[in-house]
């Protein structure tokens, strides 16, 4: 019944979504509410969020795949497949949000390293090839010797890239809220908060019931998602603190955007009571333990984190660069208010019901866990 439940939401997202990107094909950024001056939408906030996921599932593969951990004996394939289905939704995002996705070539072709824009375009494309190999040497009846090195070179990778997220908006030096020393180093924690989620999902709603390991899986992974919540917490608060103690003019008015403004109710609502304060009292009870509770919680912290990565990017674009520049010019695109528009939002429900459909369809089609027993009868072949 949840699996049919979660086939019809898809459906209907990525039949939402095929409207949006006819609007956006056709008319280009005409019916987006970002413009010259709020830069970065929706759009750049699910690609962060995506991203995340997809290098926070691949990290969790590792426990697998790479370091032999029995207790995780059988889900690499699971987190590699929620890694290769998320990641292409977040390319996809980012990719409607440029300008002139025809000349996306001149990255690979005309590439200068020294962008850590163009860093993350070489490695993430990168990455997607390794995900790929990896699950497709996962899937070999005998073990390749080459799925250890690859998979190692993918988790060097993937942090990489979480940093590397965290980067691009710090070398923003006009952007106080942005500019922080420890936010390429925040990034990998929120990325591996959102594969623990996702794994919480996956065991929880759709792991083998009659597996042993299954409830032992959920209490470790509860119990390192309530470390993750509580370090990403203190990362909260010492950087809303410290931006309100300093009274900068851009930072404090960017942390009370997000406190008090117009993503307040954002932010206290869905990033800390639903996505952070419910999780953690919830996976600290025993029925946070149980299956449906614990992929309950999982999706409720993916709302909080991907309602987290708007946050940072909406309110810091929302305040003028210069004294007077939202009242010196006027017209279309000309505006620091901010937020989706109809079409944006569209465009976010399709690659999210996309993005479901495809998750589903692995658990459906493909042998994505392996028993304990199923692997020593393979193991004694």
């Amino acid at each position: 019944m949840l699996k049919r439940l979660l086939y019809i939401a898809g459906i209907l997202g990525l039949l939402i979504g095929l409207w949006g990107l006819y609007d956006r094909l056709v008319y280009g950024h005409m019916h987006a509410n970002y413009g010259s001056y709020v830069v970065w939408g929706l759009w750049v906030a699910l690609y962060m969020f995506f991203a995340g996921v997809a290098t926070g599932s691949f990290m969790l593969a590792t426990l697998d795949l790479l370091f032999d951990l029995p207790l995780f004996r059988g889900s690499g394939r699971m987190a590699l497949w929620g890694a290769l289905v998320t990641l292409p939704a977040g390319l996809a995002a980012i990719g409607l949000d440029l300008g002139h996705m025809s000349r996306i070539w001149k990255v690979y072709l005309q590439p200068h390293f020294g962008s850590v824009m163009a860093q993350l375009v070489w490695g993430y494309t990168i990455f997607l090839g390794i995900i790929i190999i990896s699950l497709w040497l996962s899937f070999q009846p005998q073990r390749s010797r080459w799925l250890k090195p690859i998979m190692a070179v993918g988790l060097i990778l993937a942090i990489f890239l979480s940093g590397g997220i965290g980067a691009l908006l710090g070398v923003n030096q006009n952007r106080v809220s942005w500019h922080v020393s420890n936010l390429p180093a925040q990034f990998p924690v929120f990325n591996l908060t959102s594969g623990v989620a996702l794994m919480l999902i996956a065991i929880g709603w759709f792991g083998p019931q009659h597996d042993p390991r299954r409830t032992q899986q959920l209490r470790v992974l509860s119990l390192a998602m309530i470390v993750l919540l509580l370090v990403k917490g203190y990362y909260l608060w010492s950087d809303v603190s410290q931006a309100l103690y300093q009274n900068s003019s851009h930072g404090a008015a960017a942390i009370n955007l997000v406190l008090f403004g117009p993503y307040g109710w954002a932010f206290w609502l869905l990033q800390l009571g639903i996505g952070m304060l419910l999780p953690l009292i919830i996976l600290t009870m025993p029925i946070g333990k149980q299956g449906f509770a614990a992929g309950l919680m999982g999706l409720c912290i993916l709302i909080g984190l991907a309602v987290a990565r708007a946050n940072i990017i909406f309110p810091a674009l929302s305040l003028p660069e210069l004294q007077g520049l939202g009242e010196a010019f006027h017209g279309p695109h000309l505006s620091f208010t901010y937020s989706p528009s109809l079409m944006e939002w569209a465009v976010t429900a399709g690659i999210v019901g996309a993005a479901t459909i495809g998750f589903l369809v692995g658990t459906d089609r493909l042998p994505l866990f392996t028993r304990p027993t199923t692997e020593a009868t393979v193991t004694a072949d």
